[in-house]
């Protein structure tokens, strides 16, 4: 408290007046307390039963500390650490450092009305009224000041605690975790649960700048393997939400229930991996399922293209791409030529190669085994 001790030292209040408004503390304590109810209305009601107590008695140990210093026999620091700590209390009782600044005010005009009414009449002259004032004014500034660095660094250390648990939260929810252990997790972050989330997955250079345009309850991690982020959406409107991400390379999952964001995750992942080019899963969903078990889809190839394998590489090559444009075109002949861009007649003549090949070509389950083994072409 540098000014307010170079001000003290300019003063020295006598003892006769230290000891005249050491009688008066408790009463002096008490009206700035009542003020402050009255005048600052985030006080209204913290200030009564065992609150208003304790406050009393720490505007009390202040204002023994204040005329200590203006006596010359404290240096002030015990006050400063007792209003820092004032200050990062305020943050956990839910008050704004306006609200306390504002009882500072109110607090120093009546203390000093008090003490000058207490500190004339006992014999401080009238020279030393204005040193007496500035002092008073010093030291309740100095004081605002360390409750001002409580609170802000109160309120930073809650901020660093949230992202911490925001960021456990979005950790769980992607390792899907159970529905109570998630609910526990929102409830430690303070995050209001949706009715469901959708995964975007990102470059993690681009995880921020993109959360910054979305929903205030998207979450976002930007640490995850191979440098890429997730963002979790929540109660996404999908277009919109494809528009806000414009010109960001993005791939984009299904929006599943908050709880269940885990899936819509795994197939952003899913879908990057089986192509650079996918941007919104669900325009890509027949590619996302031949390929959620490769092992499984090559089987069912080698299995259901047998036939084919006895034939030459470009023969065969050529029967499979003619296969697949009759079983995607349901068969007729003009669109199948149109599509391979060849001749009516160049297609019946495959197909009646393919059926020599597969004779139970009509059979649906044939179809169905036929049409997934040709859904994805080799790459």
């Amino acid at each position: 408290m540098s000014h307010a001790i170079r001000r003290a030292t300019e003063l020295a209040l006598d003892e006769t007046t230290v000891t005249a408004l050491r009688a008066e503390l408790r009463t002096t304590a008490d009206e700035v307390v009542q003020a402050i109810i009255d005048e600052v209305p985030p006080y209204a009601n913290a200030l009564s039963g065992s609150m208003g107590g304790t406050i009393r008695r720490a505007v009390r140990t202040a204002l023994g500390h204040y005329l200590d210093l203006a006596s010359g026999k404290a240096t002030g620091g015990d006050a400063g650490d007792a209003a820092y700590e004032l200050g990062r209390g305020e943050v956990r009782d839910g008050r704004s450092m306006d609200a306390l600044l504002s009882a500072y005010r109110v607090g120093a005009r009546v203390a000093w009305r008090c003490l000058a009414a207490g500190a004339v009449p006992a014999g401080l002259p009238a020279a030393e009224v204005a040193k007496f004032a500035e002092l008073t004014f010093a030291y309740i500034d100095e004081l605002s000041a360390a409750s001002a660095a409580g609170h802000a660094d109160e309120l930073a250390a809650r901020g660093r605690a949230h992202e911490r648990h925001l960021e456990q939260l979005v950790r769980d929810l992607l390792s899907g975790a159970s529905p109570d252990a998630l609910l526990a997790s929102a409830q430690r972050a303070g995050w209001q649960p949706p009715v469901s989330l959708t995964a975007v997955l990102l470059p993690a250079a681009d995880a921020r700048p993109a959360y910054r345009v979305l929903d205030p309850s998207t979450l976002v991690l930007d640490d995850l393997p191979d440098a890429f982020g997730v963002l979790l959406v929540p109660d996404a409107d999908r277009s919109h939400l494809l528009r806000q991400l414009t010109g960001r390379t993005v791939v984009v999952g299904p929006a599943r229930p908050w709880t269940r964001a885990s899936a819509s995750y795994a197939r952003a992942v899913r879908a990057r991996s089986l192509s650079s080019d996918i941007r919104d899963t669900e325009e890509h969903l027949p590619e996302l399922v031949l390929s959620a078990d490769m092992d499984a889809f090559a089987d069912l190839r080698a299995r259901a293209l047998a036939p084919l394998r006895t034939l030459p590489v470009a023969t065969a090559r050529r029967l499979e791409e003619t296969l697949r444009a009759w079983l995607l075109h349901q068969g007729r002949r003009e669109e199948v030529a149109a599509a391979l861009f060849v001749h009516p007649q160049t297609v019946r003549y495959r197909m009646s190669q393919l059926r020599e090949l597969f004779p139970d070509l009509a059979s649906p389950h044939r179809v169905l085994e036929l049409t997934l083994a040709v859904g994805l072409r080799d790459s």
